[in-house]
């Protein structure tokens, strides 16, 4: 018996859910804090064994958060190579960039038409703090700032096309934020939309956010076209 026991040690197994949440959807928000941080990577493979042994997990929850994943196009399957995570081309880029533009400008529209006086309050605090933070915090101070504005449109629909959007946009690699005078510009472009919404300015706002995601989509493209040469 010990000597079976020494040649089957048993499958890692997860703590039993205490956030209401199923082991499957736990290993699918793990999978999805892993991209935000840079430990899963695009084009990285994705290996059920190896996944559910880094969670701590068996490989049935696993499975079933990739194949979530793949739904989401976050993960594909690449000929050779099997399941890896998404890479964007460029043509993929500029869609993804495209259509951000036209949602955060309509949330930014909707913005000063709905937000209450909370919402503002927030988002010009998280602005404020902007000028503070090391270049580390730059980027997940970057989406609490965008999930606020986005939170303040109050519309449910275009919260749930944001947060597809904002899913696809962890595939893109190294934030832009590091770029020599881009956080200095998007901080001054993120004042320029909280301005236009404190204002009631719907017009204001959305050309300010559409400005916004352009130069954000330029630094994009200029951050990989140094990271391909």
């Amino acid at each position: 018996m010990y000597a079976y026991a020494m040649r089957h040690p048993p499958k890692p197994q997860a703590a039993p859910p205490t956030d209401g949440l199923s082991l499957a959807d736990r290993a699918y928000e793990r999978f999805r804090e892993e991209l935000r941080r840079g430990a899963l990577t695009p084009g990285q493979r994705v290996l059920e064994t190896e996944i559910a042994a880094r969670f701590g997990m068996s490989r049935t929850p696993v499975r079933e958060a990739i194949r979530r994943l793949q739904s989401e196009g976050l993960v594909a399957q690449l000929p050779g190579r099997g399941l890896c995570v998404a890479r964007y081309g460029h043509a993929e880029m500029d869609e993804l960039y495209v259509m951000r533009e036209a949602l955060e400008g309509t949330a930014a529209r909707l913005a000063a038409q709905n937000a209450g006086r909370p919402d503002i309050a927030l988002l010009q605090r998280l602005v404020a703090e902007e000028a503070n933070l090391p270049a580390a915090a730059l980027a997940e101070h970057n989406r609490r700032f965008h999930r606020a504005l986005h939170q303040a449109a109050h519309n449910r629909y275009l919260l749930r096309a944001l947060s597809s959007i904002s899913d696809a946009l962890l595939l893109l690699g190294p934030t832009t934020l590091d770029m020599p005078g881009r956080a200095a510009a998007a901080r001054e472009e993120h004042a320029r939309i909280v301005a236009a919404i404190a204002a009631r300015d719907g017009a204001a706002a959305e050309a300010a956010a559409r400005a916004h995601i352009a130069a954000a989509h330029e630094a994009r493209l200029v951050l990989a076209a140094a990271m391909e040469g």
